[in-house]
C-alpha cells in the first residue's frame, strides 16, 4: 500500500516548482507562513510536516498563484488526498508507516527508502555482491546479519528478520514486480554455511518462475558491460496518481555511511542506459535458473 507517500511527494514537487517559478527562497516562504525553512524543504521533499490548509492557501498566495487557477486546484486537490489518506491510516493505526516500529533496527536514511519501497509498483535492482533484499531467505539474512554484527542480541536479530519478512510480503501484492540483475558473484558470495546458500539459491530459482519476479545473472568471463562500472543500485518506479500525475522514478544507491536518492532526469536516463547494457549481456531467465540450480547443487554436495 502506498499510503500518502505518492500524493505527498507529488504535492511537494509541485510546491517546489511553484516556489522556484515565483523566485522565492525557502526562508522567505517559511517566514510568510510562520514555519521554518527546513519545514518548507521537508514538505517539498515529500515528507510530513505540520501545516494547515489555511497556511497552504497563504503559501500559494505568496507564490502569486491566482484564485481560481489550475495550479491552485491541483495543489489543494493533492492536499485533500494527503489528508484523506492520513486519516485512513490513522483509523487503521498505521499513521507512521508499519516499518517505523522497527526504526531501532535500521539506519535513519533507510526510513525514506522503506517509504518508497512501500509505494513503488516496480523496481529494477542491480546487485554486485549481495542478494537483493526482497529476495533473501530468512536464513541467508540471518547469516548475513550475524556476520556483519556478531554482537547483535538475539532479540534484535529476530526483529531484523521480522522486518525483512514484512518487506518481502510485497512480492505477493497484485501489481508489484521486481527485475533483479545480479552478478554471478552474488551467487558465489557465501554469507554463512554452504547449506544456507543452497537453500537461498533453490528458493531464488523457484521464485523466479513467478510472473512478477525476473532474475537474470551476468556470468563471469564477460567483457565488463557499462552497467557494471556503476555500483549496486535500485531503480524504483511508481504508478500514476489518481490517473493524472506520474510520480518520477528514483534511483537508490546505498553506501556504508548513508544513501543517495537520485531523481534528476539526466541521471535517471543514465541509469536506464546502464540497465539496458546489463540486460544485453545477462543470461536469459531460463539459463539463469539453470546456473542458479547448478551452483546450489555445488553448495549442497
Amino acid at each position: 500500500m502506498a499510503g500518502s507517500t505518492l500524493p505527498r511527494r507529488a504535492l511537494g514537487r509541485l510546491l517546489r516548482q511553484l516556489r522556484l517559478h515565483a523566485k522565492k527562497g525557502q526562508l522567505a516562504a517559511g517566514l510568510h507562513v510562520e514555519t521554518s525553512p527546513q519545514s518548507i524543504g521537508r514538505m517539498e521533499d515529500g515528507q510530513k510536516i505540520k501545516i494547515s490548509t489555511a497556511q497552504l492557501r497563504d503559501l500559494l498566495d505568496f507564490y502569486g498563484i491566482p484564485n481560481p487557477s489550475t495550479e491552485r486546484d491541483e495543489v489543494l486537490g493533492l492536499w485533500e488526498e494527503v489528508k484523506a489518506q492520513d486519516q485512513a491510516a490513522k483509523l487503521a493505526g498505521t499513521t507512521k508507516g508499519w516499518w517505523r516500529s522497527y526504526r531501532d533496527q535500521f539506519q535513519p536514511h533507510f526510513d525514506h527508502y522503506l517509504s518508497l519501497e512501500t509505494a513503488t509498483n516496480h523496481m529494477t535492482t542491480h546487485q554486485l555482491v549481495l542478494m537483493p533484499g526482497l529476495l533473501q531467505t530468512p536464513e541467508y539474512r540471518r547469516a548475513l546479519t550475524k556476520g556483519d554484527e556478531p554482537d547483535l542480541s538475539a532479540v534484535d536479530l529476530e526483529r531484523r528478520l521480522e522486518l525483512a519478512a514484512r518487506r518481502q510480503a510485497r512480492l505477493d501484492e497484485p501489481g508489484f514486480g521486481i527485475d533483479a540483475l545480479i552478478s554471478e558473484a552474488v551467487l558465489r558470495h557465501l554469507p554463512g554455511k554452504p547449506e544456507v546458500m543452497a537453500e537461498q539459491l533453490n528458493w531464488l530459482a523457484t521464485a523466479s518462475e513467478r510472473d512478477n519476479i525476473s532474475v537474470r545473472v551476468v556470468p563471469f568471463g564477460l567483457a565488463v558491460p557499462r552497467g557494471l562500472v556503476i555500483q549496486s543500485f535500485t531503480l524504483l518506479e511508481f504508478p500514476s496518481l489518481a490517473g493524472r500525475l506520474v510520480e518520477p522514478p528514483v534511483v537508490y544507491v546505498e553506501g556504508a555511511e548513508g544513501a543517495l536518492y537520485l531523481e534528476r532526469d539526466d541521471v535517471i536516463d543514465r541509469y536506464r542506459k546502464a540497465i539496458t547494457a546489463i540486460r544485453a549481456v545477462a543470461l536469459n531467465q531460463d539459463d539463469t535458473r539453470e546456473l542458479v540450480l547448478n551452483i546450489a547443487k555445488e553448495y549442497a554436495a
